[in-house]
């Protein structure tokens, strides 16, 4: 057993999956009769990524109530809305459909449906002990990997985020179906696509809860999403290379929902929350200073991970062929780039401090002080 690893774990394995081109179009087979609440988000449908799937579920006789009102980092108005929705039509089963947003919030509808709780007393871990209405959920990017965990992250007033942790929000079935990626905008595919890194290279560390199986998936993961991530950049239409991007977040994703991430995460919240930077981009801002802080406790493990995609230098190897890949995406990597003052970094240094779910997981402890260099270093 490795340094650092617990000898004794207990290990999820996440939702049933479904995956390959078109599998989208199969809902109807995965769920049972009634309406069924469509989550998904205006911009989605806009584009017209849900269509083939609805005509599928109409061809197939399904009422579908159809709530798009998500938006980025999703309120907790948004999701009793979707719940109001599913109450008034009668849902029997949820569907997510789209990013990281819509998928929490259907999760969290399929719960509030199914159990009858309130959704301020399930905040935190564990909390949510009901039974939820069945629930299938379908990325349409490769990076959050929200349809393996069982997670939801809710924006609470104008910047707080809370998470609710609780396995009854683990869907029944996802469907990985790469072409639904495959019009994804550059940067969004590269966020996404880090977002993915970071969950397995977080979950690889994690001081809380890493084990053998959890590594395995990490490091299979990171090697697709490695490989893969300036492919689907650079030719959005390689399906192969969607199809690994897809694979690689969700099995990133079930990684991380055993072994839990920490400081990129807590210290990329923040961002999201106070200037509505993208989940995605914000942990590729602070990854690789992290990272540099976190050598005194996970150095063996990140040379690991380097030795896992084939990048020598320990490390510090590991670190630099990170960074070069992330700036190959074209994304910008420090604050000011964004319009952040550093005049705001006291802010966001103390308000991670209130990620202290996220921060206990880290390998090397982050206080104010430290929060506050790492954002000065990222700025």
């Amino acid at each position: 057993m490795a340094a650092g690893m617990i000898s004794s774990y207990t290990f999820n394995y996440g939702p049933r999956l479904g995956a390959g081109e078109g599998v989208a179009d199969r809902l109807a087979e995965f769920l049972p009769a009634g309406p069924l609440l469509f989550v998904t988000d205006a911009a989605l449908l806009g584009l017209g990524l849900p269509r083939q799937a609805l005509a599928a579920l109409r061809t197939a006789g399904r009422d579908i109530i159809i709530f798009d009102a998500v938006e980025a980092d999703p309120s907790a108005a948004t999701i009793l809305s979707a719940v109001e929705a599913g109450r008034a039509g009668g849902a029997t089963c949820v569907v997510g459909f789209g990013g990281g947003s819509p998928m929490d919030v259907a999760k969290l509808a399929a719960y509030l449906l199914g159990s009858g709780d309130s959704l301020d007393a399930i905040y935190g871990v564990d909390q949510a002990r009901g039974v939820r209405l069945p629930l299938v959920l379908v990325p349409t990017t490769a990076g959050t990997g929200s349809e393996a965990t069982p997670i939801s992250i809710v924006t609470v007033g104008e910047t707080e985020k809370k998470g609710v942790v609780a396995r009854p929000l683990i869907a029944d079935m996802a469907l990985l179906d790469p072409g639904l990626t495959v019009g994804l905008p550059r940067h969004v595919t590269a966020a996404t696509g880090i977002d993915a890194m970071v969950h397995a290279i977080e979950a690889y560390t994690s001081a809380r809860q890493k084990n053998p199986m959890s590594d395995l998936l990490a490091r299979e993961a990171l090697a697709l999403l490695s490989a893969n991530l300036l492919r689907a950049c650079d030719e959005p239409g390689d399906l192969a290379a969607r199809e690994a991007m897809l694979l690689g977040s969700h099995l990133a994703g079930v990684a991380f929902s055993n072994a839990p991430v920490g400081g990129v995460h807590a210290l990329a919240y923040p961002l999201g929350g106070h200037f509505h930077v993208p989940h995605g981009h914000s942990n590729a801002l602070m990854l690789r200073h992290v990272m540099r802080h976190n050598l005194a406790g996970a150095a063996s493990f990140y040379a690991e991970l380097g030795a896992a995609i084939g990048v020598g230098g320990g490390a510090e190897g590991f670190i630099g062929a990170l960074e070069e890949l992330m700036l190959a995406t074209g994304l910008p990597l420090d604050l000011r780039a964004l319009g952040i003052g550093r005049n705001h970094l006291s802010l966001l240094a103390s308000e991670a401090m209130k990620q202290q779910r996220l921060l206990v997981n880290n390998p090397v402890p982050i206080v104010e002080d430290d929060a506050l260099r790492l954002y000065q270093q990222a700025w």
